[in-house]
């Protein structure tokens, strides 16, 4: 879809007649338009801390902080308190999966009846308040964070390894496989981000591998390890590949109740950390043949060695390359930035890090500045960053809610192959006209993101004043003449915000 028809989609060019009042700012915009995009991308949207940072180290210097935050990235002391507030921030997985089971088993002995529907209903919301608490951190830390290249690759990297809230246990497991399986290794290496999401319950409960046992394989994480995680659908395996991986991954699943009474033999292959366990009794110890190469039974080992193989194969390289470059760059990302990335990847073990400095230091990353789409993600949360500038908000479902109804919301996506990350994806006339009805809450203020997150009070907010140094520093000097245009005819200051957040210019970066 052509920015034209962004335009006219989201009622830009349709406006009224009336000039709003124009202020003026005396700041000097960044020396080129092309750092403000190159900025964009390598953030959730643009604010002015991260305009002020990206001043003071230029940059290399920028994407060196980006790429090696501190372990805890300072948030504003209003938002660090909501988020330390929240109970997924202080689970323990373990316990929590054994009091749902015994709740459940509880609930099971009940008799039939309203009691009984209450009781499961009951449990039912606890797992929904905590994977509502989940997407609330998310969006927070998006928001604010200023290591913004690190939120961006934890939502990268929770849409690659996806999980579905909606099944089993998922509810309560989505924080706890975030914040431990995910956020650790955004920039470390890929095996380790492997192995962290193979060893979580969510992953494992999702694709069923708690149900692969010898005799009774389940060859569904193993399919999807290779299709979607590592290899790619055209990555070089086969079905044989497939199910010899299954054998591997057979006892790989998650505690649940006391450790099993195992022979002294297993009790030393026996693994066991918090919800996670390797039960060598439901193992199967014969040889395997993965990708060409012998895999002789050794209980857990293989599993680290059959990721190993997986990984360091020039396809794996390759696939993870051209997916953060697809990303990042272009819908239709250019081979010989894929190849150097992947080269990068290879030469590396996998250092992700590394990776990204390739990709984005390039010239292919440059030539592409202003031409990617936005997902409703990166939409909504770029549009609040910039309407709010810093300000903390103190509601968060205005935005989760924005995003379910953009069909991008937190976990929740029921296939494992993640969202989907081109244009053709989301710019239909129907994701467009919702895009403005968003644009509309924001620039007018009334959104609720500043009412009491349980609804018992509210804060008068007023709406936000786009028309703010911000503004004329990184965004006026830049729009189209039709942009700016549709802009002086806006009626209202209300209005003008709308059509700032509902233009092509927003919605390309």
């Amino acid at each position: 879809m052509t920015r034209l028809a962004i335009g006219l989609a989201t009622g830009l060019i349709l406006v009224g007649c009336t000039t709003t009042a124009k202020q003026t700012s005396t700041a000097p915009p960044l020396p080129h338009r092309d750092d403000l995009l190159w900025l964009q991308r390598v953030s959730f949207g643009l604010d002015t801390a991260t305009i002020a940072n990206y001043r003071r180290l230029g940059r290399e210097g920028y994407l060196d902080s980006q790429l090696h935050p501190d372990a805890r990235p300072p948030l504003p002391p209003a938002i660090e308190t909501q988020i330390a507030a929240l109970d997924v921030s202080h689970i323990d997985v373990a316990a929590t999966l054994a009091t749902v089971q015994a709740q459940r088993q509880a609930i099971k002995a009940m008799p039939d009846g309203a009691d009984r529907e209450q009781a499961r209903k009951a449990l039912n919301q606890q797992g929904e308040a905590l994977a509502y608490q989940a997407a609330r951190r998310d969006m927070l830390r998006a928001i604010y964070s200023p290591a913004q290249l690190q939120e961006e690759m934890t939502w990268f990297w929770l849409n690659h390894f996806s999980v579905y809230q909606g099944k089993a246990n998922l509810r309560w497991l989505v924080g706890d496989y975030e914040e431990r399986a995910i956020r650790p290794h955004v920039f470390g290496r890929f095996k380790d981000l492997v192995m962290a999401t193979l060893e979580h319950p969510a992953m494992l409960e999702y694709l069923d591998n708690n149900q692969n046992a010898v005799g009774h394989v389940n060859e569904n994480y193993a399919r999807e390890l290779m299709e979607l995680h590592t290899l790619g659908v055209d990555g070089g395996y086969s079905q044989e590949d497939v199910q010899n991986l299954a054998r591997i991954l057979t006892g790989v699943g998650v505690a649940t109740g006391a450790q099993p009474r195992l022979k002294p033999a297993m009790l030393r292959l026996y693994r066991h950390d918090g919800a996670f366990v390797f039960n060598p009794a439901r193992h199967d110890f014969g040889t395997k043949v993965l990708l060409g190469e012998t895999i002789p039974g050794a209980g857990f080992d293989e599993v680290e060695a059959a990721v190993a193989r997986i990984v360091g194969r020039p396809a794996c390289a390759r696939f993870i390359s051209r997916k953060l470059a697809l990303y990042f760059v272009a819908d239709n990302p250019p081979a010989p930035l894929v190849e150097r990335m992947a080269q990068t990847f290879m030469h590396t073990d996998g250092d992700i890090a590394a990776v990204l400095r390739t990709l984005f230091l390039s010239k292919e990353f440059a030539a592409a500045a202003g031409e990617k789409f936005k997902d409703p993600m990166r939409f909504v949360v770029s549009s609040v960053r910039f309407a709010y500038d810093g300000r903390p908000i103190s509601n968060t479902r205005p935005i989760i809610n924005w995003l379910r109804s953009l069909g991008e919301a937190s976990y929740g996506r029921q296939t494992p192959d993640g969202y989907p990350l081109t244009e053709v994806d989301w710019a239909s006339s129907g994701q467009l006209s919702r895009r403005f009805e968003i644009a509309r809450s924001i620039g007018a203020g009334n959104a609720g993101l500043f009412d009491a997150e349980d609804g018992d009070a509210a804060t008068a907010a007023g709406f936000p004043q786009l028309a703010s140094r911000l503004y004329y520093e990184a965004v006026e000097p830049f729009l189209a003449a039709r942009t700016k245009d549709a802009l002086n005819r806006a009626t209202s200051q209300q209005e003008w915000n709308t059509f700032l957040l509902a233009s092509p210019e927003f919605a390309y970066e």
